[in-house]
């Protein structure tokens, strides 16, 4: 009886034949080449999320990604599977990991999202409703011309334009020393944090309310621009009448051009959605106000942060700052918010010019 052959288990395995070499390579052809068009078609798509282009990408593309997502990462474990070249596998591993975050990785921080959005996303939602802008800076200059032509012809209209509260003293027929200590520099700054935060809470709900009345096609956002733009054509008759119309205007620029901007482009977000609803165009009624809303919503969270800073403005420079620091950082704000809305963002993030 013949004894068992005993093989030796760290022996050479012996080399595969040459035919065997070409048929693997090209099987990791062909299947390249079957999946290659989806993998940089995914690729593609993966680049411009990575760039923050999101705007950029047809409904086909994000309901696509998923799917291709999928495929990709179906290739890759037939790729190792298979034992296919070393290239194509460092492709894949790489396109997966990267199209798993966009897919199903954790969005952006708070301040990364913060610091694209004062970097740009702002400035562009600003200059987006441009034409609202004009319709919304209409109404207001209408509504200060109306207010002191109303005032001149009959004072009476004083009193139906400005409420008690807000005249504080500021009334006609106060002489022009008691229209002066109405703005007075204070003596000290006690008490103005509370006062700040006042101010805060009313000029947010005005221009909330100009924003949200814009739902009903815009026409109330008109209207309620031009009351409360009246309100300050009256008081600016007020004071020309008794010769303190520069002191006036000093005392309301240190934080009107930020107040004042702040609710001029509520009101354009306001007219914004209302006019979209009145003429949505080839899209329907609820596609177009649904792309104007979230238009209009970047431009409102940034008047948020404008009416902060008309609020601290408006409670503690306006208070304790004299005529001329008054009138310098007024302008310096306008000139802040106008640079912002007009240079900041021209490029978009994947290199076109916006």
């Amino acid at each position: 009886m013949k004894a068992p052959t005993i093989r030796n288990p760290f022996a050479a395995k012996p080399l595969p034949e040459q035919p065997d070499i070409e048929a693997a390579a090209l099987r990791s052809d062909r299947f390249r080449i079957e999946r290659e068009g989806d993998w940089r078609r995914l690729e593609q798509i993966v680049r411009r999320l990575e760039r923050g282009a999101f705007g950029r990408l047809s409904d086909e593309d994000i309901a696509d990604l998923p799917v291709l997502y999928r495929q990709a990462a179906s290739s890759l474990a037939v790729a190792r599977e298979t034992s296919l070249d070393a290239a194509t596998l460092r492709f894949l591993e790489d396109l997966v990991q990267r199209a798993w975050y966009q897919v199903y990785g954790p969005r952006s921080g708070m301040f990364r999202w913060l610091a694209r959005f004062l970097r740009g996303g702002w400035s562009r939602a600003v200059r987006a409703i441009w034409l609202d802008i004009v319709i919304a800076f209409a109404a207001m200059a209408a509504g200060i011309a109306a207010g002191w032509l109303l005032v001149a012809r009959n004072v009476d209209w004083y009193y139906a334009l400005v409420p008690g509260a807000m005249a504080s003293g500021r009334v006609p027929g106060a002489s022009r020393a008691e229209l002066a200590q109405t703005l007075a520099i204070e003596s000290s700054s006690n008490g103005l944090s509370g006062f700040a935060a006042y101010l805060f809470y009313n000029n947010a709900t005005v221009c909330i309310l100009v924003f949200a009345l814009g739902f009903a096609f815009g026409v109330p956002t008109v209207l309620m621009l031009i009351y409360n733009m009246a309100m300050l054509g009256a008081m600016a008759w007020l004071f020309n009448s008794v010769g303190l119309l520069p002191e006036f205007m000093a005392w309301l620029c240190v934080h009107g051009t930020t107040e004042f901007t702040a609710i001029l482009l509520s009101g354009a977000a306001g007219v914004h959605v209302g006019r979209n609803m009145a003429f949505p165009g080839a899209s329907s009624i609820l596609g177009a106000t649904a792309q104007a809303g979230r238009r209009a919503a970047l431009v409102m969270l940034g008047c948020v942060i404008m009416l902060v800073f008309a609020a601290v403005l408006e409670a503690f420079p306006r208070q304790l700052a004299g005529f001329e620091a008054r009138l310098i950082i007024g302008v310096f704000m306008g000139l802040v918010w106008l640079s912002l809305f007009v240079l900041v963002g021209r490029k978009s993030p994947d290199g076109d010019t916006a």
